[in-house]
């Protein structure tokens, strides 16, 4: 079986509304290992005290809401504010410590997903070379740069879906996956096409929740 893939959101039948528990800052104090846990990592522009931070460009940049959208009753989120200029391969390794603490808790490795964008995508990037488990989930959204496909101090590892914008300058992980596709477990990419650039990720608009939240759940039937 080809293990890239590329899905048509046409295909998608998954409502973005059913939100779940609250996100929480920081792994719980107890963890439960039957549940499943996904990370988000935001973008550079909420790095600081403010959620709602504005671009000149692309506008609101809406992380609260984006926490509620993303929420599900059948995971357990984790989306942390980053503090002003925290050092990307720092936060990953922080990253990839929270997934130890899980997997040593008993959380099988195939229930945790970590999801990024822009340079919360980067950094999940980063934090799948620390962890180096190929039963590990990652979703990066509109983080596939060039240089990150020249970076061969990062390799992904384990399932891979990837998300981008076709009017931003950010596009596909292809030359990522190419580069090292040994490590990739499984892969699936879409491009969504909203004319909002790199801003189209900056709210929790249809186009982007459904697809991600559709595919965490089919990776979660997958291991059911």
């Amino acid at each position: 079986m080809n293990k890239y893939k590329t899905l048509g959101i046409a295909t998608i039948l998954f409502s973005a509304c059913s939100f779940g528990q609250s996100a929480l800052e920081n792994l719980p104090e107890t963890i439960d290992a039957s549940q499943v846990f996904v990370f988000y990592s935001h973008g550079y522009i909420v790095e600081g005290d403010n959620p709602t931070p504005v671009h000149d460009r692309w506008g609101v940049y809406d992380f609260p809401a984006i926490k509620q959208h993303l929420s599900d009753p059948n995971y357990q989120l984790i989306a942390t504010h980053r503090a002003a200029n925290t050092p990307p391969f720092d936060y990953a390794q922080s990253l990839a410590s929270q997934v130890s603490t899980l997997k040593a808790a008993g959380v099988p490795a195939h229930n945790i997903f970590l999801v990024g964008f822009s340079r919360g995508g980067f950094i999940t990037a980063i934090a799948s070379s620390y962890i180096k488990d190929t039963d590990v989930n990652y979703v990066i959204l509109a983080a596939c740069t060039s240089g990150l496909a020249r970076n061969e101090d990062i390799t992904i590892h384990g399932h891979l879906f990837s998300m981008y914008e076709t009017s931003d300058t950010v596009g596909s992980c292809n030359d990522v996956v190419d580069r090292s596709p040994e490590s990739i477990t499984s892969y699936q990419e879409i491009s969504i096409s909203t004319g909002e650039e790199h801003g189209a990720f900056y709210r929790p608009i249809d186009e982007w929740v459904v697809p991600v939240k559709q595919w965490i759940h089919g990776q979660m039937a997958n291991h059911g």
